[in-house]
């Protein structure tokens, strides 16, 4: 019974750290095909507020947004060739800023949908907690 229980509490606490971290999930690789299609039926079904995980390849970096809160955006092209806007909020993480057309970025955030693709938003923390954190990860290095 007692190894029973030790087991619970350390499945627990590694469940605990994997999903706190996203360091830890596994490559992109590994999940490319379920999160394209999670991606595609969100603009298929024309949803959004879907959390989405993916990885493109940056087709166009955009001057930032600064108006209200400052955003970084660029464009991503995914597998299935569906493009993709990125709204980065550089007010609550780094920037990205050896971004360049050309470069893999993973995402992890929210999809809105548009008739162009959709956007992924909530690339970040939330300071007040109350929404998922979301990140992107770049030359090996993740900004949340």
């Amino acid at each position: 019974m007692k190894k029973i229980i030790v087991s619970l509490i350390v499945a627990s606490m590694l469940l605990g750290v994997l999903g706190a971290n996203p360091s830890f999930i596994p490559s992109i690789s590994q999940q490319n095909a379920a999160s394209s299609s999670v991606v595609e039926r969100a603009f298929d079904n024309r949803q959004s507020d879907v959390q989405v995980r993916g990885e493109g390849v940056v087709i166009r970096v955009l001057p930032d947004d600064n108006v209200g809160s400052r955003h970084q955006k660029f464009i991503l092209k995914l597998s299935s060739g569906q493009t993709l806007l990125i709204s980065h909020n550089i007010d609550l993480a780094p920037r990205l800023d050896a971004l360049k057309q050309g470069d893999t970025v993973e995402f992890y955030g929210e999809y809105e949908w548009n008739s162009k693709g959709g956007l992924v938003h909530w690339t970040h923390h939330d300071p007040r907690g109350k929404h998922v954190g979301g990140w992107l990860k770049h030359s090996g290095l993740l900004y949340q």
